[in-house]
């Protein structure tokens, strides 16, 4: 028998604290300064390049975002620290991710009208995990008193769309009955807010679906999911090498090479096109086309690549319900981006309409979902 698979809740967490373009530069000006002049002979002589200095202006036409939410402020505005101040918790303590993903999940519960009691299998699935183990998932499962068993994931920016892959696949081969996927994004840590090129992309957030059977949903707001579709192609063009082989190494583990950079441009280019075409043949699969899209929520790395995609998939510019934007005020937020924009822009959705669920990221890593409003 074929089981009709359905996304029946969705769950958002929005930290408390928001960071301005104008408060980030702020800082990072005066760090640049500060730095420049205590390394001038060095720059003076060629050995060291200066810092160069930024602007609001120059990251909102760079990438779109304006501001973005943070887990915790306190220390990233700090000339002298330049990272967010997290206090250490013990280990009988609940950790800080898993407090992110339980205030999530318990939000797209409600949204599924379910309980724990609902939910078999729990994924926890990022670009970053604090540990490497206990699992951050089994964790979770434990504080929302779910039975079964959970595990994490990690595939960068495509790490959502991946697990709800893995979810589709278990629930359709009757070996779960609910499964819960939480992304819980603290990408804060692991930003370079010394860089000029990078240190205004990313947000903390948390986000989480249900998946389970459409038998059993009993939600205001479901969606079948039609099919998935995944690829990835080896690419150093994004990166993040903090790891625990450092010690082993006796290398700086909080070095820049170990915290998020990137060749933006070769990504732009590179990404683009690979996005265009696996959106298409995955749509194709099913006999569609863009004009049977409605709503399209894309993963938001980046204004002018959002645009530049969805020009070529509709041939014209898109309008902002079709293909909703949010990292102007979340910034981007890893694989959570196009949960966001699915949770904030699918209750408008009529019986039948399509839409498409796509991330794209490290890797490289591409995971899409065809969704149909039933």
């Amino acid at each position: 028998m074929t089981v009709s698979v359905v996304i029946s809740g969705s769950g958002l967490w929005t930290p408390p604290h928001s960071i301005s373009n104008e408060e980030l530069v702020t800082a990072y000006n005066a760090y640049a300064q500060q730095y420049n002049a205590q390394h001038q002979v060095e720059i003076d002589r060629g050995a060291l390049s200066a810092k160069p200095l930024s602007s609001a202006e120059f990251i909102e036409k760079a990438s779109g975002i304006r501001s973005r939410f943070t887990y915790i402020k306190d220390g990233i505005l700090d000339v002298s620290r330049m990272r967010p101040n997290i206090p250490l918790r013990a280990d009988d303590e609940l950790s800080d991710q898993a407090e992110m993903a339980v205030l999530a999940a318990k939000k797209a519960l409600l949204a599924a009208n379910k309980s724990a009691e609902d939910i078999d299998v729990v994924i926890v699935a990022c670009a970053y995990t604090q540990r490497s183990y206990p699992a951050l998932a089994i964790e979770v499962q434990e504080v929302l008193g779910i039975k079964g068993f959970g595990f994490d994931m990690l595939v960068a920016c495509s790490a959502a769309t991946f697990a709800l892959h893995r979810a589709y696949e278990m629930i359709a081969a009757g070996t779960a009955k609910g499964v819960l996927v939480i992304n819980p994004e603290l990408t804060s840590p692991q930003v370079n807010y010394c860089d000029r090129d990078s240190h205004f992309i990313f947000g903390d957030v948390a986000t989480a679906l249900v998946v389970e059977a459409a038998e059993t949903a009993n939600a205001p707001h479901v969606f079948e999911i039609l099919s998935t579709q995944a690829v990835t192609s080896y690419s150093n063009n994004i990166r993040s090498n903090f790891g625990y082989v450092s010690r082993a190494n006796d290398s700086n583990p909080f070095g820049e090479d170990m915290l998020f950079h990137q060749e933006g441009r070769k990504v732009f280019k590179e990404v683009c096109p690979m996005a265009v075409e696996h959106i298409n043949d995955h749509l194709s699969r099913h006999q569609f086309s863009a004009i049977n899209v409605k709503r399209w929520w894309l993963h938001q790395a980046n204004i002018n690549m959002n645009n530049l995609i969805s020009r070529k998939l509709l041939e014209r510019d898109p309008s902002p319900q079709e293909a909703p934007i949010v990292l102007d005020t979340y910034a981007n937020t890893a694989s959570a981006g196009s949960i966001i924009a699915f949770n904030l822009n699918h209750q408008d959705l009529v019986s039948g309409d399509i839409g498409l669920l796509c991330s794209f990221g490290a890797g490289y890593s591409i995971g899409s979902l065809i969704l149909k409003k039933q």
